[in-house]
C-alpha cells in the first residue's frame, strides 16, 4: 500500500530522543527524512545512552540508533553564511521542518518560525520545546527527568516511604514524540485544505498533564491532592492492583461486578458474592482493607504464572510482572512485530495500518554526514560547489572526502 506520507520531505534539525523521534515516526509513515547534524560530534545522543560504550564512543549509541534509522544524515555548519544558504535551499525543498530548539538559539541563527516560512509558506514548522511558546518558562531548558519532575508526575509515583520516583524508561520523551508526529500530520491535513502552512508548538509539560488526564480532571474538580499510590490501582477498586504470589507478583484488574464475580469462580471463592461485606462494589470498598487482605492471602499459594494462566482463562484482567526480556516473548510481541517493525528493524509505530509496515529495505542508523553529497548533489549543487563548502566548513561530506 501507499505509505500516508509519500512524498513528504523532512527536515529533522533535532538532537537527543524527544525530536529525533518525532521525525523517525514520520519516515515510518512514509515521508522522507533528511537529518541535519553540525559537523564534529553531531548529535550529543550519538555519544551518550545505552549500555554499549563502544558504539557510544564511535557516535552510534544505542539511544541514538534507536529513532534514527531511515534517515539520511546531512553534517551542516548553521553558523556559517554557506551552511546557512544550504540550510534554506533545504527548507525550501521541504514540507516540514523538525527542530527542538530553544526560541533564543532560534532567533540568534535567524530561524524562528516567521522566518522559516517566509523562506517557504508552505512548510509546517513543528517546534518542540520543554514548556511551550507565550509564557515566562518559554525559553528554560529541559529533558525528560525535568518534565516528570516539575509536571506532578513523579510525585505520584512511588510510595510515601520510599518517595517520588521517576518511570523507568523516558516515557515523556517519546510521548512527545508522538504527540508532535500526531500535531504533524495534523497540520500537512490542514494544508492539504488550505494550502498554507503552519506553526506548531508542541510542550513536554503539556505533554506530561496529557497522560495524567484524569488524575488531573479529578484533582480540578474536586481539589484533592492526589498521593503516590505505589501499585494500587488509580481504580481504587480494592480488588484491583499488583499483589504478591507463591512466586513472583500479578496485576489484578478487577473492577466491575462482572469481573469480581468472574475472580471469585476462578479463585473458587464464591463465598465472596453472598457475604456481605463483598457482595457489591459499595460493600467492597467500604470493606476494601479486608477484601484486599483475602485477595492478598489467596495470591500467595500459587504462583503468578499459575494465576495469570488460570485468571486469563477465566476471563478476569491480570498480567503477571515481567522484565523487558520477558515480555518480549510474549505472543503479540513476537506476531505482531512491534518491537522490530520500524526502519531498518527498530522499534516501529504501535498500531497498524491495512498490516502496513516499513520496506525492509529502510536505511540503517547513519554515520555523521554519509549522506550530505548526495543530498547536495539531489539540490542541484555542484561537486565543485560541494568541494567549496568542505573547504569553507560549512559542511563535513565524507562521501565528497572519499570519491
Amino acid at each position: 500500500m501507499t505509505a500516508p506520507l509519500d512524498g513528504i520531505r523532512v527536515i529533522d534539525w533535532t538532537h537527543v530522543l524527544a525530536g529525533p523521534a518525532c521525525a523517525y515516526y514520520l519516515g515510518l509513515l512514509g515521508a522522507e527524512v533528511i537529518k541535519v547534524e553540525r559537523p564534529g560530534r553531531g548529535d550529543a545522543m550519538r555519544h551518550r545512552g545505552g549500555t554499549d560504550k563502544a558504539r557510544a564512543a564511535a557516535g552510534m549509541s544505542t539511544a541514538y540508533m534507536t529513532q534514527s534509522a531511515g534517515k539520511h544524515s546531512v553534517a551542516l555548519d548553521l553558523s556559517t553564511k554557506m551552511g546557512r544558504d544550504v540550510f534554506d535551499r533545504l527548507l525550501r525543498s521541504a514540507d516540514i521542518l523538525v527542530e527542538n530548539h530553544r526560541p533564543d538559539t532560534l532567533a540568534r541563527l535567524g530561524l524562528s518560525e516567521a522566518e522559516t516560512r517566509a523562506i517557504n509558506p508552505r512548510l509546517i514548522h513543528c517546534a518542540m520545546t520543554g514548556y511551550g511558546r507565550s509564557n515566562d518558562m518559554s525559553g528554560a531548558p529541559a529533558y525528560d527527568v525535568n518534565i516528570q519532575a516539575i509536571s506532578g508526575l513523579m510525585a505520584l509515583t512511588g510510595t510515601k516511604d520510599i518517595g517520588p520516583l521517576r518511570t523507568g524508561a523516558p516515557i515523556i520523551d517519546y510521548a512527545t514524540g508522538l504527540t508532535a508526529a500526531l500535531a504533524t500530520v495534523s497540520a500537512l491535513m490542514r494544508r492539504q485544505n488550505t494550502g498554507a502552512g503552519a506553526f506548531v508548538d508542541v510542550s513536554m509539560l503539556e505533554t506530561a498533564f496529557s497522560l495524567m488526564s484524569s488524575t488531573l480532571t479529578d484533582f480540578q474538580l474536586t481539589g484533592t491532592e492526589p498521593k503516590a499510590r505505589g501499585n494500587a490501582a488509580n481504580s481504587r477498586s480494592p480488588s484491583s492492583g499488583v499483589f504478591d504470589c507463591k512466586v513472583g507478583q500479578i496485576s489484578l484488574g478487577v473492577n466491575e461486578d462482572a469481573q469480581f464475580q468472574a475472580l471469585a469462580h476462578a479463585v473458587d471463592r464464591t463465598d465472596w458474592l453472598t457475604d456481605a461485606r463483598f457482595s457489591n462494589a459499595v460493600a467492597r470498598d467500604q470493606n476494601g482493607a479486608a477484601l484486599g487482605q483475602d485477595i492478598s492471602d489467596l495470591l500467595q499459594t500459587r504462583s503468578a504464572d499459575d494465576w495469570e494462566q488460570r485468571l486469563m482463562a477465566a476471563g478476569v484482567p491480570c498480567a503477571r510482572l515481567r522484565t523487558l526480556a520477558q515480555a518480549l516473548d510474549l505472543p503479540p510481541a513476537i506476531q505482531r512485530n512491534m518491537p522490530k517493525r520500524g526502519a531498518a528493524g527498530f522499534t516501529g509505530l504501535p498500531f497498524l495500518m491495512d498490516g502496513m509496515h516499513v520496506p525492509a529495505d529502510a536505511l540503517p542508523p547513519r554515520t555523521l554526514g554519509t549522506d550530505t553529497n548526495s543530498i547536495l548533489n539531489a539540490l542541484g549543487y555542484s561537486e565543485q560547489q560541494i568541494a567549496a563548502l568542505v573547504d569553507a566548513g560549512a559542511i563535513h561530506a565524507p562521501d565528497q572526502q572519499n570519491a
